[in-house]
């Protein structure tokens, strides 16, 4: 089957969060939170190095947009329900339909860290990939030393299945990182012999 009839939510709801994909026009808040983050994000993700402009985050929104109606990539806006701020970013990335396998991506704006708002949001796209979306694997992978992403995947019982040892070069190309690799699955029945 095409990916694109997938049908994938284009809305999640916890108790707490409202996820919904990118659309036209949430480029200012998520540049806005990027730029009040820059200090926690910079030493992991690459969109961090140069500072984006609120136009060049509005670019990315609308490519997330259509890479989520082409099912490429499933990118949520993490919202609070109280009051409709933005939190952060989470989604599906490297995805391979034929499997089906996932891997998850999140960050948070700092003013927001602490309160287990990626978590909960990451319990849902953890959920939406192995349940609604049939995933027999969901993977997230992180640097060895970025402890407050690492805690996500552990908190949410995540199995540990390895480190990749000199894997990556860091964000800022100065030198090579361990990877970690957290997986959940769904587990298979074994055909007896």
């Amino acid at each position: 089957m095409d990916p694109i009839h997938i049908d994938v939510p284009y809305v999640l709801h916890t108790k707490r969060l409202c996820l919904r994909r990118p659309e036209a026009g949430d480029g200012p808040a998520i540049n806005e939170a990027v730029h009040r983050s820059e200090q926690e994000l910079k030493p992991w993700l690459p969109f961090v190095q140069e500072m984006p402009s609120v136009e060049d985050t509005e670019s990315n929104v609308r490519q997330a947009h259509a890479d989520f109606m082409e099912r490429k990539k499933l990118r949520y806006l993490v919202f609070r329900k109280e009051n409709g701020e933005f939190v952060g970013s989470t989604g599906l990335h490297n995805i391979d339909w034929d499997i089906p396998k996932f891997e998850i991506g999140y960050w948070i704006d700092t003013k927001w860290s602490g309160h287990g708002y990626m978590q909960e949001a990451v319990r849902e796209i953890t959920r939406l990939a192995l349940y609604d979306l049939g995933g027999a694997r969901v993977e997230i992978r992180c640097e060895r030393e970025n402890e407050k992403s690492r805690q996500v995947p552990e908190k949410l019982g995540y199995h540990f299945e390895g480190m990749l040892c000199n894997d990556d070069r860091s964000v800022d190309g100065k030198h090579l990182t361990d990877t970690c690799v957290y997986a959940k699955i769904k587990e298979r029945r074994q055909k007896h012999v």
